[in-house]
């Protein structure tokens, strides 16, 4: 995939509108990874225009770090303390990046699912938006909607539990 300066410009619109130091998004094999400070003597920078006239970033300048993604190296959603607290038999829909997250296929929709609406592994339970992509989450297992934990329309986080869903007993 191919980003213009354009697309990096809203991507650290983005990580600067939020409250967040770090930022993981992939599309397809291209994996970003952006932070806002920090040491980064693991990673390869990718400058699209050129370096700065002194060769330096400043500790609050976000670095951006674009990789090729291959399974063994992806890495998996962070494990967090909601996730970690999962009653047996629960499963969780997890933000697979950060964007905007919707219960419905458009404005004024019916919601892609309610709590106790029942689920098969390939329906779609919501959307997540990144630069006008918009990325379909499906329940990924059998059973019946037991909780949704965000609002619509609100920024989710990656790794971020959206919907929880109670496994069906074969």
């Amino acid at each position: 995939m191919t980003l213009t300066h354009e697309d990096v410009r809203k991507i650290l619109a983005i990580l600067d509108e939020s409250d967040y130091e770090e930022v993981h998004i992939e599309f397809g094999d291209l994996k970003l990874d952006l932070r806002r400070r920090g040491d980064s003597s693991d990673t390869q920078h990718v400058q699209r225009h050129g370096k700065p006239e002194d060769g330096t970033v400043s500790p609050q300048t976000p670095k951006i770090v674009a990789t090729e993604a291959t399974p063994s190296t992806a890495p998996a959603p962070p494990k967090t303390s909601r996730e970690e607290a999962l009653p047996e038999g629960v499963a969780a829909v997890i933000a697979p990046m950060l964007g905007t997250c919707y219960r419905a296929p458009s404005p004024g929709a019916k919601p892609f699912v309610e709590v106790g609406d029942k689920v098969k592994p390939d329906d779609t339970v919501c959307l997540v938006e990144v630069m006008k992509l918009f990325n379909s989450l499906k329940a990924g297992v059998a059973g019946t909607v037991e909780k949704i934990l965000f609002e619509n329309a609100t920024l989710v986080e990656y790794g971020q539990p959206l919907i929880l869903i109670r496994k069906e007993v074969a």
